[in-house]
């Protein structure tokens, strides 16, 4: 299966606001990643930046876990199976199993862990795994439906120079 089959207009559109989430979290002092959840309808419902820097932040506060999680606190789990959670960069496996836990039936994501990588380095507070989460969503009871990579270069755009030097 092309990883780029069927995103929509809308989904395309979502993205760009996760993209431009991201940017608003390295405007924060914070990582540059970003995520929301929309419903079936395309109504954002949740959204968060990433707060896992040092040293206010939380290792475990990926911008998707903490997108899932608020979701999940407003919605029935008929409803979030309808839902996507789309996102700045592919979710780590951290963040795959909080979208398969809190029951999401989608996942939209620009940039992927292996792109991510080539952005990252060996920066300490990102130390990526090398597990796409389709892998992740591939040993669950249920399937979720992956987009991506998609609009991989203006994903990049928020990271530029963000990581060279170790914080």
């Amino acid at each position: 299966m092309n990883p780029n089959t069927n995103p929509s207009e809308a989904d395309i559109e979502l993205l760009r606001q996760a993209i431009a989430l991201s940017a608003q979290s390295r405007a924060r002092g914070r990582h540059p990643f970003a995520a929301l959840v929309a419903d079936a309808q395309g109504r954002v419902v949740a959204s968060a930046g990433n707060n896992s820097m040092p040293p206010e932040g939380d290792p475990t506060q990926h911008a998707e876990l903490a997108a899932a999680a608020l979701a999940a606190r407003q919605l029935m789990p008929q409803e979030l199976a309808q839902c996507t959670l789309y996102t700045s960069a592919e979710p780590c496996c951290m963040c795959a199993g909080a979208v398969y836990w809190t029951g999401i039936g989608r996942v939209v994501y620009a940039l992927s862990e292996h792109a991510l990588l080539g952005l990252t380095g060996d920066h300490p507070e990102n130390p990526t795994f090398s597990l796409p989460c389709r892998e992740v969503f591939a040993r669950g009871q249920r399937a979720i439906e992956v987009i991506g990579p998609l609009l991989e270069e203006e994903a990049a755009a928020p990271h530029a120079g963000f990581w060279d030097a170790p914080s």
